[in-house]
């Protein structure tokens, strides 16, 4: 097995005082037994810093010499952005050109360098390895790497703290870095990635067995994993965590209900979890929703608002 449980707990003490707790809020309007996780409130506004943190830590000094590099739509981005820059080391972050403006702008902010040449997902990665051939920085891989999945699964730690009695976790998807690494802490309960219609990497690699190429499009630009990580692909596999679609327009109105209902000013990748439970695909029993970033355009969520 990729990752275990003792891989996530140690991953815990690494990061240590250096994410914050996130709440955990229940939300009766949802449901008696509904838990939401709030990690739009985490550092650079997404969960992504916990795995970032978490591999940062393990590098040797030549390693952080020689900088590092990551690939991202955003939130990793920023993430490992800001991560770099708390440890002292250069960092170069592919984007594409299609990436949102504020997320770019907010990578820069926090001191990286950013590639914009790729026009999609297929030629970020593409220029991705061309510039680990010549630079020989460091990947700090969004998704698919064991010590960024542990660091993203210390999340449900805190949540099964909160809330003990919650059975099922629900946990929006992409890659398949934050639901691994969830599945991984709470072995012994249900998982379920849920995914745009129009974004399903887990999906498709869990029906084929193996992980396949697919291209992204969906609002929930945060979930846009053109393949799910073959790591994060085994650990899912071994803990039989359950697969499920929700639409564009499901995913639009749980955007609206955590703004005007939770108070949530999340993004539509955050709001997918909740999308399946209003649309009442998740059965009965303690629910616990991950709420899994906020970093969304003021365009894109007035749009969304006012399509009420």
């Amino acid at each position: 097995m990729p990752v275990i449980r003792d891989d996530v707990l140690a991953a815990a003490e690494r990061i240590r005082g250096r994410v914050h707790r996130t709440p955990t809020f229940s939300c009766r309007t949802l449901g008696e037994q509904v838990w939401l996780k709030a990690e739009l409130f985490q550092k650079t506004g997404s969960f992504k810093a916990r795995g970032v943190l978490n591999k940062l830590a393990s590098l040797s000094t030549e390693e952080k010499a020689r900088g590092v590099i990551g690939i991202s739509a955003g939130n990793h981005a920023q993430a490992l952005a800001w991560g770099a820059a708390a440890e002292g080391i250069d960092c170069l972050v592919v984007m594409y050109a299609s990436a949102s403006p504020a997320k770019v702008a907010a990578t820069r902010g926090y001191g990286a360098a950013v590639d914009l040449e790729a026009a999609d997902a297929v030629e970020a990665f593409a220029r991705l390895d061309e510039h680990i051939r010549e630079t020989g920085r460091t990947l700090v891989h969004p998704f698919d790497d064991p010590l960024v999945i542990a660091g993203q699964g210390t999340l449900a730690l805190e949540l099964l703290e909160d809330a003990p009695d919650i059975e099922t976790i629900l946990v929006p998807t992409g890659g398949g870095g934050l639901v691994a690494g969830i599945a991984a802490a709470a072995p012994d309960r249900r998982v379920v990635a849920v995914e745009p219609e129009r974004s399903t990497a887990v999906h498709d690699a869990l029906v084929a067995g193996r992980s396949v190429p697919v291209a992204p499009d969906s609002i929930a630009d945060g979930l846009s994993g053109p393949f799910a990580g073959e790591t994060a692909l085994a650990v899912l596999q071994a803990h039989e965590v359950e697969s499920m679609l929700v639409t564009e327009e499901e995913i639009e109105q749980a955007f609206r209900f955590l703004y005007m209902r939770a108070k949530l000013a999340c993004e539509p990748a955050g709001a997918v979890g909740v999308a399946a439970v209003l649309a009442g695909h998740v059965g009965d029993g303690p629910v616990g929703v991950v709420v899994s970033g906020g970093n969304v355009a003021a365009e894109t969520a007035s749009a969304i608002l006012a399509r009420q």
